[in-house]
Order: structure tokens, then sequence, then C-alpha cells
């Protein structure tokens, strides 16, 4: 959906600041937002939003705060982040969030970095986390009315403050600083200007079909992170309702109640739901199968009728209304029965993933990006999606292939460098303004992307074959048995796996079940690339232990230094 804008927003500085003020100007009588209060879902206006954000903006320039101070967020997916976020962006200050779930040290590494002159916290125990590393200014949530009423003091004596405030911000000031959670090594700060910001937003509102003013969004990923963060600040521009969901394990609940049009979300969610539904298909018997294996028959022909863009005849068209009504609508409606698109990112999702879904009338796209590139720099698009691919690029965005694979991006979304890292930002990024992603893809005749692995993460064996660990962990990861995957063999005499149960699932017989799951996934490989043993972990890979990050990534080197011994065992 493009949005009509006037000359004069058009000759606006593409600034954050100005993108909060246009779409408090256009939307002022529509609800902004949905908050969980008790047992319901509280609305917010956009009048509402705007008189918190303009107060808060007051309340930090009484505290002092200027333009390229940086200030650290520290709190889950909730709207006092986002209007935050805003209130920061009208005075010129950089916002560095920091994962909820981070330990005090990392914590302290991102406001000890970005030099920040203030953390806003959730609560008292996040701001415990902080401890010593705690800058000039500590608040929690608990302070923002507090912060309100300084800022209405301030307008007072000063009504012209934050107006002169905001008219200082250039374009290439800086927005944010975006903390990559990395699988190594320390996190970096990706600098992301205002301009870049303007532009990612932008180009989301240049995909006509893919998300509108009139859709509802829920969204529970962390804020931290650029695909949180994107949705966020889409949804001003574009104009949609966002419902803040805090708890990632409320997310199903929360599904049921908002009953959004759109749902962004990591691979992992989706990998639990298809291995809740497909469990329970596998337990029903007779009739009730058989009704189940018919609808799936006639999901996967409309559904590839559809992705060719090629008519669905009447007859089949009349049984697809069937079986909505008798199998698919049963689903959905544990997503809450609206759900217009899911949008998959942060993570590779499996092929047969997004098929059984489309084959259950639910259409997930997953899109590619970088924290680099501002989040997103390829997405399918509902009347354009193509499984197994990440899309073709966005507007504006240019792609190219090295002579080894690797993916470059050409965008004026891409990144001002890391901050206080010239060194690193000149590996990634060259002289012609190509960012190098570290990825391997391949690029369709018709421009869509398929990304194979990490360049860094290309397992050689002892034999000297290349194996891409992504696909087999993704292959492994569609059986409702396996949590989690992790693919190992670099340099080593022939590929293994470390293999993780879901919680509900019987220990006894789990060896048997989880072998002939790799035979199957073995028979369409060739001899190189199979996996020739496996071992059933006692426990999962955790965040607790540093072995997943934030964005539900496992962190790879951490999990093979972990688990040492069972990976030596597998080449005993």
């Amino acid at each position: 959906m493009l949005t009509e804008q006037t000359p004069a927003q058009v000759a606006a500085p593409r600034t954050i600041a100005r993108l909060w003020q246009d779409a408090v100007a256009r939307r002022s009588d529509r609800r902004a937002y949905l908050v969980q209060a008790g047992d319901g879902w509280r609305e917010v206006s956009w009048a509402e939003a705007a008189e918190t954000v303009e107060e808060l903006a007051n309340g930090l320039l009484a505290l002092g705060v200027k333009k390229g101070d940086a200030f650290a967020v520290l709190a889950a997916t909730r709207m006092e982040w986002t209007l935050f976020d805003f209130a920061l962006a009208l005075v010129g200050a950089i916002g560095a969030p920091i994962y909820a779930n981070s330990s005090a040290r990392d914590a302290a590494y991102v406001i000890q970095h970005a030099d920040a002159v203030g953390v806003l916290c959730e609560d008292d125990e996040q701001r415990a986390k902080v401890g010593e590393a705690a800058p000039e200014h500590a608040l929690t949530f608990a302070d923002l009315d507090d912060l309100r009423a300084r800022g209405r003091e301030y307008a007072r004596v000063n009504p012209d403050g934050l107006r002169e405030a905001t008219a200082q911000i250039d374009p290439d000031d800086l927005f944010t600083y975006i903390y990559t959670s990395g699988t190594t090594g320390p996190p970096k700060g990706c600098m992301i200007r205002h301009r870049d910001y303007y532009a990612m937003v932008a180009k989301v509102d240049e995909l006509d079909d893919f998300v509108a003013a009139e859709d509802v969004m829920l969204l529970w990923l962390p804020l931290a992170h650029n695909f949180g963060r994107l949705m966020h600040l889409a949804g001003p521009h574009v104009g949609y309702t966002i419902a803040f969901c805090p708890d990632p394990y409320a997310v199903p609940d929360a599904l049921r109640v908002v009953r959004p049009t759109v749902f962004p979300s990591v691979p992992r969610i989706y990998e639990k739901v298809h291995g809740a539904i497909t469990a329970a298909f596998a337990e029903e018997r007779g009739v009730k199968r058989r009704l189940i294996e018919w609808a799936l028959r006639i999901g996967r022909r409309v559904g590839e009728l559809r992705r060719e863009q090629r008519r669905v005849p009447p007859a089949l068209a009349l049984q697809h209304r069937l079986a909505d009504k008798l199998v698919y609508g049963k689903v959905k409606a544990r997503l809450g029965g609206r759900l217009r698109i899911g949008i998959s990112g942060g993570a590779p999702l499996a092929r047969e993933i997004a098929e059984f879904f489309h084959a259950l009338d639910i259409l997930i796209l997953e899109g590619y990006g970088l924290t680099e590139c501002t989040s997103a720099a390829t997405v399918n698009r509902p009347s354009r999606y193509r499984f197994g691919t990440v899309g073709p690029a966005l507007p504006g965005v240019e792609l190219r292939l090295s002579d080894d694979g690797e993916l470059f991006i050409r965008s004026d979304t891409v990144f001002a460098g890391y901050h206080k890292d010239e060194a690193a930002t000149q590996e990634v990024l060259d002289e012609e303004g190509w960012l190098h992603s570290g990825d391997i893809a391949e690029i369709d005749a018709d421009g869509f992307v398929r990304i194979t692995d990490r360049k860094k993460d290309i397992l050689i064996t002892a034999g000297g074959k290349n194996v891409a660990p992504q696909n087999l962990e993704n292959a492994l990861k569609t059986s409702p048995l396996v949590s989690q995957a992790l693919v190992v063999g670099d340099r080593r005499p022939y590929v293994a796996a470390l293999i993780t149960l879901e919680t509900e699932v019987e220990r006894d017989g789990a060896e048997e079940k989880i072998r002939a799951l790799v035979d199957g996934v073995n028979r369409e490989l060739p001899r190189s690339e199979q996996i020739k043993r496996f071992a059933i972990l006692s426990r999962d890979f955790s965040a607790d232990e540093g072995e997943v990050t934030p964005t539900l990534k496992l962190k790879r080197r951490v999990c093979e230094e972990h688990f040492a011994d069972e990976i030596e065992a597998l080449y005993a």
C-alpha cells in the first residue's frame, strides 16, 4: 500500500521524527495499538500515543538528553518501548536497544560500548541487571509518568524547545545502534541513520499487496532485533494496528484473542505449530484420518495453481471450500481465524513447512535481510511467492553474487558501519557501496533468491566435500519429534548430527524413530552429504547456556564446545 503524501511531506527530511509526526497527523482518529490490560486488551488511539511521545520527548530534554546522545532500552516488546523509541527520535538521541533476556555482562557491554547517557529498564529486576554499569539516567517503566510530568513542565517553560530540537535532526544523523546478537564473539554495533530506516519503512509501504492500514499485527519479536524494530516503525507509516505480546510463551493465546491478520515471526514458532499440528493429525484414525489426507491433497492442488497464478476450476474450488470448513478452518482458528499472511524471517524456514501450511490455506511469506542493511533486502509477496526462496529484491535493492556465490547487497538502506570498528566495517562494505552479506545464495531467472548457507558455516569434510549444514538441519526439524538439530563434520571424515527432542516426546523408542527420519533425509542426498551418525542429547540447546541467540538461532560454535564429548563420540 503506497501512502499518499503532500508535496510538503515529500520535501520534508526523511527522519524517524518526521515519520512519527506525519503518521500522527494522518491517523489521529484511529487506533494505533492494542495492549493487554487485565484479562482483556485495551485500544490506544493515535492521539493518546502522540501525547505520550511528546511528553516523553520533552521529559528527555528536561533531563539534558540531546542530539547525538545514546540511550539504551532494556525491556520486552511492550508499547512503552516503542513510544520511548519515538521520543528519542524526536530529540535526536540514538537508541541502543538491549535484548530483554541479555545477561548482566551483555547489557553492560552495550551500555558502555554505546557510551549511553541513560538506560530505560522494564522493571527493577532489569534495573538490577544493569548494576554498576548504570549510566547517569537509569529509569524503569515505573518512572515514565514522572518523566512525562517533567516533560509537561519543560514544555510550559520552553514551548519551542522540542520543535527546535527536532528541526536540528538531519537524515544522515544516527537513529540507532543495533547490536547484532551474533553466533560468535561480542556483538557489533551497527550504526543506522534516520534515512536508512526511513527508506526501509518506505520500501515496506511500496509493496502494494503486503501490509495495509486495515491490518492488525501481533508483535512479539524482540525490538532489539531489526526484524521487530522494522515492524514497529512501519506501523505508524503504513497505519496498521500493533498488538504487543511481550511473552513469547503467550503467543498461542494472544493469536486466538487478538485474531491478527498479519503475524511476523521467526521460523522456530512456525516449526512448533507445524509439529503440534502434524502430531495431532497423526493421532487420528479411520474416517477423520482419511478426511485430513483428502483435505491436504485438495490444498496442495489449489496451492500449486495459486503459486502458478492459474485459475482454480469451479469443482476444485468447491472442494477447497468444503475442506476449509471441515479441516483448514479448525487449524486457522488456532491462529485467530483471520490470518492473511504470516511473515518469516531471522533464520531459514524449511520449504516443507511453508508448503504444509499452504496446503492448509495459510500463506507464510519468507524474507531475508541483515542488520547491516536495516533489516530486509528480499521478501516474497502474496501475489508473487516461491517456497524455498526468500523472494525477490525489495524496491530499490540491487543484488549480485560474487565468484564464490556470496550475496552482495546495494541499497539506500545499507548501514553507516560498525560503531568504533572501522576494520570490521571495511570487511563488509566495499568501495562501490556493496554490502558483503556472508551468505551463500542462488538467484533464479525470475529474481527469486535462495540462501543456501552462511559462508563461514559451510562444512568442509576431510574428503574435501562442501556441505551446507542448515539444509540438513531444516530437513530434520520438519519432524514433530525434533526440537533442534546441529549438523557437524568440518574437517571430519563424515557428517554427523546432534539432535534434541521436543519436550513431550517419549525417549523410549525415540532412537529408532530418529534413525528412520535420518534415513529418509539421507535418501535425497549424495553420499558425501549424508548424515552417517547421530546423537540424541539429554537436553535442548538453551539460551540460558548461551547456546541460542535471542532470535532462536543456534550459536554453532558454543554448542560444539558444550557438547564436545558427544561430538567426539560420534567419530570414535
